[in-house]
């Protein structure tokens, strides 16, 4: 009855999504949705974006293992992330009416640049959107009792999204995103005051939490230890700052207001309410404290799920399992489209110019198309990797790679494209070494990659100069000693 139930949901986002799609006219209506979008459709599409599967089954897991420490990268980098979007990013990339994030590095920097920050931004999405399609594996598998095999299941849920984004790209994205988040708000709540009753009342859980030093936020006053913390909080925090599907939200916006506002109000809610999950899970340990005990040696990611199955009424586990795939399905939608968007617009338009605005239009989707079989597939072959990991590693590449010619771009007018390249590559190659060697263990690879990054786009912009202007000192001294 619940697996119906769900499959019922799904048909009925799917009509949803369709029949938004008919608003899609041309490529600024499936990238952007024309720009219509107002402010409250811009918060609900930045929350439910950020809100996924690993904020409902990851951060769960690494939260009852490690305490807030432990999840510093998400909620607490993500949300962060949106806040400084639409405080320092938003405005002005809105006055620029681009249709990505990567025509951006074109405009300041050229083609290069932009191809290289494109294919650096599209391999980042690989294991996010992963992350959703493993957790619609993980569901079908625990709603069917084992006889929807996990990759059966994330074939479903591939196609189950597929069927509306492909159809109707930011338009039918943002329509389901706003049904999506009033189901998954509401359906959470819910969930944690029945969950805190059965656990004898919020006093206990949080009293559990804190004899188990489960709100320590801060690391131990160790260097190494520190720099850790410190590499983990700016993964996500500024890593995602580059993002075609943080890009387009601002885009989509109506005005500049919308645009600012929506990502700063988005990212608050986010971090509050990413809390919700984390006191359900602590519930748990106090509702069934073998059986979490046991999950979280085994797999820790089937404690929620495991807890509202197992001990909670048929309607809670409606709202658990609607919550769970509205969050999964809007961060999928939005994470299938963003990527594909930008192959069309920067990448494929090196070897094909643009042509009609039907014929890109049709690109897309058919981009849309291939890049969620490669997705799939990925996540199939990554089967058994956590999806807290699988997400918080996605973002390394960016946050090496892009936010430095980004922001230098933005706030630095001496950036220019020798710095980005130079940002780039050293940027790509010290994160690169450490991950490859034993160095990374001593010293986060993320944290030396954004460095040598800010070395790079300092040197590369300013070193040219400092030789231009010492040769033209040189000549003009020989011209005063001839």
């Amino acid at each position: 009855m619940l697996l119906t139930l769900v499959i019922f949901y799904l048909l009925i986002t799917i009509a949803i999504g369709l029949w938004a799609a008919k608003r899609v006219k041309t490529t600024a209506d499936f990238a952007i949705a024309g720009r219509h979008l107002p402010l409250a459709m811009i918060i609900t599409t930045t929350f439910a974006t950020w809100f996924g599967s690993e904020t409902v089954l990851g951060i769960p897991a690494k939260f009852v293992g490690g305490g807030l420490n432990s999840v510093v990268e998400d909620p607490f980098g993500a949300g962060t992330c949106l806040i400084l979007v639409g405080l320092f990013f938003a405005g002005k990339l809105y006055k620029m009416t681009l249709l990505t994030i990567s025509d951006y590095y074109r405009e300041r920097y050229g083609r290069g640049v932009e191809v290289a920050c494109s294919l650096i931004i599209i391999l980042s999405y690989l294991g996010w959107v992963s992350a959703q399609v493993t957790a619609l594996g993980l569901v079908f598998n625990l709603l069917s009792d084992g006889a929807i095999a996990p990759w059966l299941g994330m074939i479903i849920g591939t196609v189950s999204i597929l069927a509306y984004t492909l159809f109707g790209g930011m338009w039918s994205v943002a329509v389901t995103d706003f049904m999506q988040m009033i189901i998954l708000v509401s359906g959470l709540f819910i969930l944690a005051v029945f969950a805190g009753n059965q656990a004898g009342g919020v006093d206990k859980v949080l009293a559990l939490a804190v004899s188990q030093d489960m709100f320590r936020f801060l690391p131990e006053p160790k260097f190494k230890d520190v720099l850790f913390f410190i590499a983990a909080s700016i993964t996500m925090m500024l890593g995602s700052i580059p993002q075609q599907d943080v890009f387009q939200r601002v885009m989509s916006a109506k005005n500049v207001q919308a645009a600012t506002r929506g990502p700063v109000i988005g990212g608050l809610c986010y971090i509050v309410f990413a809390f919700v999950p984390m006191f359900l899970v602590v519930s748990a340990m106090l509702i069934m404290p073998e059986q979490t005990a046991a999950l979280l040696k085994d797999d820790p990611q089937k404690i929620l799920p495991t807890l509202v199955l197992e001990k909670m009424p048929f309607v809670m586990q409606v709202l658990f399992f609607g919550a769970l795939l509205s969050a999964i399905k809007s961060t999928a939608s939005a994470t299938l489209l963003a990527p594909s968007v930008t192959f069309v617009e920067n990448i494929w338009r090196q070897f094909k110019p643009r042509q009609s605005d039907r014929h890109e239009l049709q690109t897309m989707r058919i981009t849309v198309l291939i890049f969620s079989a490669c997705v799939c597939a990925y996540a199939i072959g990554l089967q058994g990797k956590p999806i807290y990991e699988m997400v918080s590693g996605a973002y390394q590449v960016t946050l090496v790679g892009a936010i430095v010619p980004l922001a230098a771009g933005l706030y630095w007018p001496r950036a220019t494209t020798q710095g980005a390249v130079f940002s780039i590559v050293l940027g790509l190659l010290a994160w690169g070494l450490l991950l490859a060697t034993p160095a990374g263990e001593v010293f986060p690879a993320p944290l030396a990659g954004i460095l040598m990054s800010l070395v790079g786009m300092v040197v590369g912009s300013l070193g040219p100069q400092a030789l231009a202007n010492r040769q033209g000192s040189h000549h003009r001294m020989a011209g005063l000693g001839g």
